[in-house]
């Protein structure tokens, strides 16, 4: 387990904001007992909150040809036919893992391949689990295709809580499977667009583990 280095800034504001809290305290309120258990309460609170949340678990990532592997941790929260308005223009099977605060936020690439499409999307913050979060929340999508012409496009989307979408790749470049694609901050959803003729491997409400659970086979 480590402590990924897109929480270097906000663990920098958090101790900052816990000095100056108990700094306060021990200077004017130290003889108010509660008052201080409230301030070291709020403290330990706040930085095992940053901890967890920025945490890169150590797992056995494998690349499995074929597989597509889930881009994030979390909950499926959706699986259902959709019209892919963005790039492929079509039909397409959608599968959304909604990444609640207390999942890991780190994102991963769900194949092997070239990364052919990158976009950055401003848009609104509306909880990860709405319907129209997909299409009006600020998100990134990305398409990789594989040497066999084969595609997933996946979508870094923003929630309620989450107010920055950190993508790592640039399009043109080849990127592996499970390898660290991007990071979104505090409460957010990754939806998954596949080929209709791709075999399931979750269901509704199952927890998956990013770079480690397979979605669907092609």
């Amino acid at each position: 387990m480590t402590f990924h280095k897109q929480g270097i800034p906000s663990l920098i504001i958090t101790l900052v904001f816990i000095a100056i809290l108990n700094g306060l305290i021990y200077f004017f309120l130290n003889d108010y007992t509660t008052v201080k258990v409230l301030g070291y309460a709020l403290s330990a609170f706040l930085l095992i909150t940053i901890l967890q949340f920025f945490r890169s678990p150590s797992r056995d990532f494998k690349a499995r040809e074929g597989d597509i592997i889930s881009p994030a941790d979390g909950t499926v929260v959706v699986i259902e036919e959709v019209e892919e308005t963005e790039y492929f223009k079509d039909k397409r099977l959608q599968v959304s893992v909604f990444m609640s605060p207390i999942n890991v936020h780190l994102n991963r690439y769900p194949i092997n391949g070239l990364l052919k499409y990158y976009k950055y999307h401003p848009g609104l913050y509306l909880v990860a689990w709405h319907p129209k979060s997909s299409t009006e929340n600020e998100r990134t999508t990305i398409v990789v295709e594989n040497e066999k012409g084969q595609s997933v496009l996946y979508r870094q989307i923003a929630g309620a809580m989450a107010r920055r979408i950190v993508f790592f790749g640039k399009e043109g470049e080849q990127v592996k499977q499970t390898d660290e694609c991007g990071f979104i901050k505090f409460g957010s959803r990754v939806d998954l667009l596949l080929p209709l003729d791709a075999k399931l491997n979750v269901k509704l409400n199952e927890k998956v583990k990013g770079g480690i659970t397979t979605i669907a086979k092609f």
